[in-house]
């Protein structure tokens, strides 16, 4: 490739300021270089709510966000994933305590599908009964929580601490707990993908 052509190209590639959603309050994300739009979507934007809210100790949760729509010079997106990073899931264990996890995934009112993945840290080492109930606790709350809610709220609940606070205040009535927490929530499928698997789902039946 000659120096012009390479020249050229530079001179084509256009930088987006990408935006978090709505429900974000439209923070800005940072910035991202694409010669061609359709580049941009689907793009991925990792940062932190304290980032988001510059505020450094909320910087232990990731915030996943993705590109899907695109204005002249500003790139919107889409939550994708929420996530506590590993150093701060391995600092909230304690030697001779139980950790208690479940994986529920739910449907919220507005057709989407996502996952969420409670943990129960108890104050001292519970036995397989009392496990057994703490889990159960959290896959019941967690589904009651989706079907009265949309997805913007669901997450909501989940970024803001109300939905672990929740499941710490039913839960610890069975057994002592240190903390509970949402280690992830993540976005499974759309409403229009969740369509498109029931209908292929019906016409396999059929």
């Amino acid at each position: 490739m000659s120096e012009r052509s390479v020249s050229k190209q530079k001179q084509q590639k256009r930088w987006y300021t990408v935006l978090a959603p709505e429900q974000f309050g439209r923070e800005e994300l940072g910035s991202t270089p694409a010669t061609e739009v359709e580049q941009l979507y689907d793009r991925q934007i990792e940062t932190t709510l304290g980032e988001l809210r510059s505020d450094a100790s909320e910087n232990n949760t990731k915030l996943t966000f993705k590109i899907n729509d695109v204005g002249s010079d500003t790139a919107y997106t889409e939550f994708i994933k929420h996530e506590l990073t590993r150093d701060y899931m391995r600092s909230l264990v304690r030697r001779g305590s139980s950790k208690i996890e479940a994986f529920i995934t739910v449907l919220t009112t507005d057709d989407y599908r996502v996952q969420i993945q409670p943990v129960a840290l108890t104050t001292k080492s519970a036995d397989e009964s009392q496990e057994k109930a703490i889990r159960r606790t959290m896959i019941d709350m967690v589904e009651e929580t989706a079907v009265d809610h949309t997805f913007e709220d669901l997450i909501d609940t989940v970024v803001e601490g109300r939905l672990s606070s929740a499941i710490y205040n039913e839960a610890k009535t069975i057994y002592p707990l240190r903390r509970v927490e949402i280690q992830k929530a993540r976005l499974v499928a759309r409403p229009e993908e969740v369509a498109a698997e029931e209908e292929t789902s019906v016409d396999v039946e059929e």
